[in-house]
């Protein structure tokens, strides 16, 4: 895997027609600077909007990803993605004149090829590789889709698709190192079952599609009436054998080319995320939507090991946080900082923790022969444990006050007493503007002692 960035050295350009859209289009890949990443811009358009790589950017995952902004979105982005990352190209500005790249011939082997025909160029930034250090799975049982992202000392994928269908047979496809992307995953072609083009069309998908551009499985025989109907809707050729199996004349270019086709996927998918992944990527039936959201939950774990970055000096195993950081996030001092750590937080949620001790302030006044921590003060704790949340989601933290404003639903079920544990769990469920909402619940020993509905309001310093 490079440790250093690279773009391409030249433009280098592809042309032909979306899947999808069916729309001819010229995709011209250009040298970018360092940082850049990778962006579509759509050329055919006014003002030529730009539509970064980004996973945050996709707005469907029907038979294929498509990203988008306000402004454009650019359909069936995997295959391209593919390429890039299977080559290892971090920075490039795809200009694309129509809505969707060309498919090709249904994989990712021209975009390889036109790529390593003007060449790579490295760069001087580093990359930034996120390692996967814990298992992040997404599962839909219902579909019996699990996919998972899993330590290694490598980059390494797994894929097993199982159709239940006796033209295409359960199989599975590894990919070992991006080194060997161009070679055994880069040229398998996309594929449909002869059954689903109908609904397809109908859809306005597949206006693109052929023989030359996707393999085609076909499950049941089918009547001549029936055969005549489907060679005049999909210009299939008169002597075209329409049997159960595989339609393609030219057969198959690797055994197990459709999960190998499922693998490429994955890997343009994932790329979305933005950066290399370090680790191995296991799916069991993955398909669009699925990519993408275990792509989600990795982009998430990056964002919070860079917010991490920012505050903690000290690598600490099972914490995000520690006082020191803290102290950094949160403007509160003794007496009343009332968060030690931070065990973990995403871009909705946290937990963080009390260590409550004899020697608390206000244990001095508030019932002395019977030390209990004020149930204010619990909310408090639990306020504050929000406001690292919340100035985690905004760029300059150090900028803005945190004030909450109001405290709805407030229950205490138990007493906090001195050596307990205050374990406290809130997630964000609203953020408009300038008022954020959270709900909160603290624990000792896996029992709920306070729970209670939290609003703050973000206000700028003044200068």
């Amino acid at each position: 895997m490079f440790l250093k960035q690279h773009t391409i050295q030249s433009t280098t350009s592809v042309t032909g027609v979306g899947l999808h859209t069916g729309a001819k289009a010229t995709m011209t890949f250009h040298p970018a600077p360092e940082n850049h990443g990778v962006v579509f811009q759509r050329s055919d358009l006014d003002g030529k909007p730009k539509v970064p790589a980004d996973v945050d950017n996709v707005v469907d995952t029907q038979r294929g990803t498509t990203i988008g902004t306000r402004e454009a979105k650019v359909h069936t982005v995997e295959h391209v993605m593919a390429a890039l990352a299977g080559l290892q190209i971090d920075n490039v500005l795809i200009e694309l004149d129509g809505p969707e790249p060309p498919i090709m011939d249904g994989s990712a082997i021209a975009f390889v090829r036109a790529l390593e025909k003007v060449g790579l160029a490295e760069q001087e930034a580093d990359r930034e590789i996120f390692v996967i250090d814990e298992s992040i799975q997404y599962a839909e049982k219902g579909r019996q889709v699990e996919l998972a992202a899993l330590p290694s000392e490598g980059c390494r994928y797994t894929v097993m698709i199982d159709f239940e269908s006796d033209s295409l047979p359960a199989q599975h496809a590894i990919l070992q190192g991006l080194e060997n992307f161009e070679t055994q995953i880069a040229d398998s072609r996309t594929f449909a079952f002869l059954h689903e083009l109908d609904a397809l069309y109908k859809a306005d998908l597949i206006q693109g599609g052929s023989l030359d551009t996707a393999l085609v499985f076909m499950e049941n025989e089918i009547d001549a009436e029936e055969q005549a109907r489907i060679r005049e809707q999909f210009n299939f050729q008169a002597d075209l054998d329409l049997k159960p199996g595989l339609l393609n004349p030219d057969g198959f270019r690797h055994g197990n080319e459709p999960a190998r086709h499922k693998l490429l996927d994955l890997v343009g998918d994932l790329a979305l995320v933005g950066v290399p992944i370090k680790g191995h990527i296991m799916a069991a039936r993955p398909g669009h939507k699925a990519n993408v959201e275990l792509a989600k939950l990795i982009k998430g774990k990056i964002k919070q090991q860079r917010i991490a970055r920012r505050f903690q000096k000290d690598d600490k195993k099972g914490v995000v946080f520690d006082i020191n950081a803290i102290s950094e996030i949160l403007p509160h001092r003794y007496p009343f900082l009332l968060v030690d750590k931070v065990l973990d937080f995403s871009e909705t949620t946290i937990t963080g923790v009390k260590n409550v001790t004899i020697n608390e302030p206000f244990f001095q006044g508030h019932f002395p022969g019977n030390p209990i921590m004020p149930g204010v003060l619990i909310v408090e704790a639990m306020g504050q444990v929000g406001g690292i949340l919340l100035l985690n989601t905004i760029e300059n933290p150090q900028a803005i006050w945190v004030y909450f404003v109001a405290f709805d639903n407030v229950r205490f079920k138990k007493p906090v007493i001195p050596g307990d544990t205050l374990i406290m769990e809130l997630e964000m469920t609203a953020l408009k503007r300038s008022i954020c909402k959270m709900t909160g619940k603290a624990y000792v020993d896996g029992q709920l002692v306070c729970s209670a509905d939290l609003i703050a309001s973000v206000v700028p310093k003044e200068k």
